[in-house]
C-alpha cells in the first residue's frame, strides 16, 4: 500500500491518527464528534456519528451544528452524508477569505432512516490553506415512531446431501414502530439449488420456513445464502449451506503452506538483491521472473507489459496473466502490487497479496474446471511510489475493453500480524461474493476507510470499473471495539512492521493470510467457473530429472504423462534447449496421456562440454513441460567469452541494474587474469560504482566511484577469477549513487581465458 501524502498535509494528518477510526456511537437522536479532522489541501475528510436506538424517523427541520477552524471559508463545501448516501449540502464555497464556520443548519431529513453512520464530509476544493473539523452535531428530532423489524435464521447453518433439500425457520420481530409486511428472497445460492419460502412474505413477527433444493450435478463445498427481508428497509441473516456428495467442481481450500513458500522466495529474492524488491530493483525484476515462470509452466498466457509512462525511472514491468475459456466480454480481473518499498523485503506489503493471488491462479490451472466468465490476473509496478503501473494499465485500455472488465478484486496486505478483515466498498454488488464468505466465518468485516484510494483498486473505480477488494490493514491503530471482535492488541498498529525493515516473513499472520486467499479462492470461483464437465487436462514429467553423457555419445530419460483431469487425450512430445551438435528423439512421438516415451539425446564429438537445461514439451489441448538437465563432458566447441551489445539505462540516484552475459560449453578454468571491457557513457562517472558478478553471486569490483566528473567510462579491466566455474549467467553491475545524472551501459563483454 502507498503512503499518504508527504510533508505537511502528512504531518497535520499524523496528529490525528490515534483518534479513534470508529465513528462517535450516539444512543438516541441526537450525537457530537468532538474529535479534530485534519482538513488539507485539496483533500476529502469525513467525520462520522454512529445513530443506534433511535425510534423516531428523522425531522423536516433536524439541526447540524457545525465548527470548522479554517484560514479561507471559500475554499470549502460541506455536506451531511445520511446512512444510505445521500448528500445535504450545508456549505458551498461561500465566505470567501473569511476564518472558520460556526453556524447551526436546519435541514429536511423526513425522507431519511435514523439508525446508521452519518458523516460530515469536507471538500477543500483549492491550495495554500489548511484546517480541521473541530466539532459537529447531529439532533434528528422528530416524534413518529420509525417502524424498524429485525431477521434472524434458526439453525443458522446445515448440511445436505446433493440432491435432496435443506430447510431451517427464517423469523422476523417488529423492533420500532408498527408491524410491518415484509418479502423473502435468498441470494448467494450455488449453481444446482434453489430457494423457496413458506409463506414468501410474513408480518414482522411472524416466521416463514426457508426451503434450499440441490441438484444432483451442484458443486460440494460450503456456501453463505444470504437470506433478506424487504419492508420499509431491508434486513439480512446469512444460512451457512454445506453441500456433500455432488458432482460439479468443488470450490478449493488453498493450501496456505503453499502461499507461504511463495512469500519465502519473494524473501530469498530481496535478501539477494539488496534488502528490497522496490519497483526500480533487481530485487523486482527478479520477483517478475518468479511469477511469470510459475504462470507460464501452469499454462497461462503471460505478458510483461512496460510502463512507458507516468511510471518511476526504471521501474519494472506489470504482469499480466490470462487463464483460457470463459466468455471473453465478462473478464473479472484478480490484482496485487508486485513492488515493495526500500526499507525492507516487503512480505505483508504486498508480498501477501502477491503470493494469495499466484496460488489461487496455480490451483484454478491445477484444477481447470470449465469457465463461464473470463478470468485475468495482474501483478503491479510501482504501486509504492503512486498506483502508476495500475494507472498506465487501465489508461491503455480501449473504452471497448474497459466496458469488459465486470468486477476489478484487489488484495493488499492481507497478512497483518494484528489485522482486521476490512472490504473496499462492503456494500457495494461487486463485494458481494467476498463479503459472504468472511460473513460465513463470522468475522464482522468493516469498510476499508484506511485503504481508500491508497492501493490500486483506485486506478480501476477513477476509470469506472467496479472495484472491490481485500485488506487486514497498515499503520492504523485498532480499536478497543475491534479488539473485541477480532482479537489483536487495542491501540497497535495492523502491521507493526509498515514500510519497514522487519516486514519479512516473520510479519505475517497465517490465519489472516489463510482467510484472505480462501476468500479470494471462493470470488473467483462464484465469478467465474462453471458447473459443467472439468476441462481435459494432463501433466508431463521426465525421470530421471538429469543425466550425464559423453560428447559423441547418447543418453536416455523417460517423459512420462498423466491425464489431470477429464479424459485422456493424444499429446506430441518434443524437445527444445539442446546444445550445438546434439539432437532428440522420442520413441514414440506422441502418447495418450498416461503413457510414457523413451527420450533419447543424442551428441556429437564437437558438442560443448557443459550443462544445459533442455525443456521436454507435451502438446494437446493445453502446453505442459518438465526440464532434464543435460551434461555433456569432453567436448570441443563452446566459448569461453561473450558480449553484450544491448543499451540498459542508468537510472538517476536509483537502484542497480544489470546487464548479462551467459557463457556455456567453456572448457576451461576461469583466468587469473580474465578480461572484462567495459562501455558506459555517462557524464559524472564519480557518480558510479560498476562490478563484475559471476554465476555463483559474486562480486568483482571494477569501478568504485573514481574520475571525479569526467565523462563515460571505456576501458578494458583484468580480473582474478579463478575460483569461479566458468560456465552460466555473469553480470555487469552498475549503480549509480548521487543526483543530477544518468546514462547508459553501451556494451560490455568477458573473456575467461585470454
Amino acid at each position: 500500500m502507498r503512503r499518504r501524502r508527504p510533508l505537511l498535509v502528512a504531518a497535520l494528518l499524523a496528529l490525528t491518527a490515534t483518534l479513534p477510526a470508529a465513528p462517535a456511537q450516539a444512543a438516541g437522536c441526537s450525537g457530537t464528534n468532538d474529535g479534530d479532522f485534519a482538513i488539507g489541501d485539496n483533500t476529502t475528510v469525513e467525520s462520522p456519528i454512529a445513530i443506534s436506538e433511535c425510534g423516531s424517523a428523522p425531522s423536516a427541520t433536524a439541526t447540524v451544528p457545525v465548527k470548522i477552524v479554517h484560514t479561507y471559508i471559500g475554499d470549502l463545501q460541506v455536506s451531511l452524508i445520511a446512512p444510505d448516501g445521500s448528500a445535504y449540502v450545508l456549505h458551498n464555497r461561500s465566505g470567501g477569505s473569511a476564518d472558520d464556520i460556526d453556524q447551526t443548519y436546519t435541514v429536511d431529513l423526513s425522507g431519511e432512516t435514523s439508525n446508521g453512520t452519518w458523516k460530515l464530509r469536507v471538500n477543500d476544493n483549492a491550495n495554500n490553506d489548511t484546517g480541521r473539523i473541530d466539532t459537529w452535531s447531529l439532533n434528528l428530532g422528530g416524534s413518529t415512531p420509525a417502524n424498524d423489524f429485525s431477521v434472524a435464521v434458526s439453525p443458522t447453518s446445515g448440511s445436505v446431501a446433493a440432491g435432496s433439500t435443506a430447510t431451517t425457520t427464517v423469523q422476523t420481530q417488529t423492533t420500532a414502530g408498527q408491524a410491518q409486511t415484509v418479502a423473502l428472497t435468498a441470494s448467494g445460492l450455488p449453481s444446482g439449488a434453489t430457494a423457496s419460502f413458506s409463506p414468501a412474505s410474513v408480518t414482522s413477527g411472524a416466521g416463514s420456513t426457508l426451503s434450499i433444493s440441490t441438484a444432483t450435478s451442484i458443486s460440494s463445498g460450503t456456501y453463505p445464502i444470504t437470506v433478506r427481508a424487504a419492508g420499509t428497509t431491508t434486513k439480512t441473516a446469512t444460512y451457512t449451506l454445506t453441500v456433500t456428495g455432488g458432482t460439479g467442481p468443488q470450490i478449493p481450500d488453498i493450501d496456505i503452506a503453499n502461499v507461504k513458500a511463495h512469500l519465502a522466495q519473494f524473501g530469498t529474492i530481496a535478501s539477494q538483491n539488496g534488502g528490497n524488491r522496490r519497483s526500480t530493483s533487481a530485487g523486482y525484476r527478479a520477483s517478475v521472473a518468479y511469477v511469470k515462470d510459475k504462470l507460464a509452466a501452469a499454462g497461462y498466457s503471460v505478458t510483461e507489459q512496460a510502463c512507458t509512462s507516468g511510471c518511476t525511472t526504471g521501474a519494472g514491468p506489470n504482469v499480466i496473466a490470462e487463464w483460457p475459456g470463459g466468455d471473453a466480454n465478462n473478464v473479472y480481473m484478480f490484482g496485487a502490487h508486485l513492488d515493495g518499498v526500500s526499507a525492507g523485503p516487503g512480505i505483508n506489503d504486498n508480498g501477501s497479496g502477491s503470493a494469495a493471488l499466484l496460488e489461487t491462479a496455480l490451483v484454478l490451472a491445477q484444477r481447470n474446471p470449465s469457465m463461464t466468465n473470463k478470468v485475468r490476473f495482474g501483478w503491479w509496478t510501482d504501486e509504492e511510489q503512486g498506483l502508476n503501473g495500475s494507472r498506465f494499465y487501465v489508461s491503455q485500455l480501449p473504452s471497448t475493453e474497459r466496458s469488459k472488465i465486470k468486477t476489478y478484486h484487489n488484495f493488499d496486505m492481507v497478512g497483518s500480524t494484528n489485522g482486521g478483515y476490512f472490504i473496499n466498498n462492503i456494500s457495494s454488488a461487486q463485494s458481494t461474493h467476498m463479503k459472504a464468505y468472511w460473513d460465513s466465518l463470522g468475522l464482522q468485516p468493516e469498510e476499508n476507510t484506511e485503504g481508500r484510494n491508497r492501493s490500486d483498486d483506485a486506478s480501476f473505480t477513477n476509470a469506472g470499473i467496479p472495484a472491490s477488494g481485500y485488506a487486514m490493514g497498515a499503520s492504523a491503530r485498532k480499536t478497543a471495539a475491534q479488539a473485541t471482535k477480532w482479537g489483536g492488541t487495542s491501540g497497535s498498529a495492523f502491521d507493526p512492521c509498515y514500510h519497514a525493515s522487519c516486514d519479512t516473513t516473520a510479519n505475517i499472520s497465517d490465519t489472516h493470510l489463510n482467510r484472505a486467499v480462501d476468500g479470494i479462492a471462493y470470488t473467483l470461483w462464484k465469478s467465474a467457473v462453471g458447473t459443467g464437465t472439468p476441462g481435459a487436462d494432463f501433466s508431463v514429467s521426465v525421470s530421471p530429472a538429469s543425466g550425464s553423457v559423453a560428447a559423441g555419445s547418447s543418453v536416455s530419460a523417460t517423459a512420462g504423462t498423466a491425464t489431470v483431469s477429464g479424459n485422456a487425450q493424444t499429446v506430441q512430445l518434443s524437445a527444445s534447449g539442446l546444445p550445438s551438435g546434439a539432437t532428440a528423439s522420442f520413441s514414440p512421438a506422441s502418447v495418450q496421456t498416461g503413457a510414457s516415451s523413451t527420450l533419447t539425446i543424442s551428441t556429437a564429438a564437437s558438442t560443448p562440454a557443459g550443462t544445459y537445461p533442455v525443456t521436454i514439451t507435451a502438446t494437446g489441448t493445453a502446453t505442459r513441460t518438465a526440464t532434464y538437465a543435460l551434461t555433456v563432458t569432453g567436448g570441443g566447441g563452446g566459448s569461453c567469452t561473450g558480449t553484450n551489445p544491448n543499451d540498459v539505462a542508468i537510472p538517476d540516484a536509483g537502484a542497480a541494474v544489470d546487464s548479462d552475459v551467459v557463457i556455456s560449453g567453456c572448457s576451461s578454468t576461469p583466468s587469473a587474469s580474465s578480461v572484462v571491457t567495459v562501455r558506459i557513457v555517462h557524464p559524472y562517472i564519480g557518480d558510479l560504482t560498476v562490478a563484475l558478478i559471476a554465476p555463483d553471486g559474486t562480486a568483482y569490483t571494477l569501478h568504485n566511484r573514481t574520475g571525479g566528473s569526467a565523462d563515460n567510462i571505456d576501458r578494458t579491466y583484468t580480473v582474478n577469477v579463478s575460483g569461479e566455474g566458468a560456465n552460466g549467467t555473469w553480470k555487469l553491475r552498475v549503480r549509480d549513487l548521487a543526483a543530477s545524472d544518468v546514462g547508459t551501459i553501451d556494451t560490455w563483454g568477458v573473456n575467461l581465458a585470454p
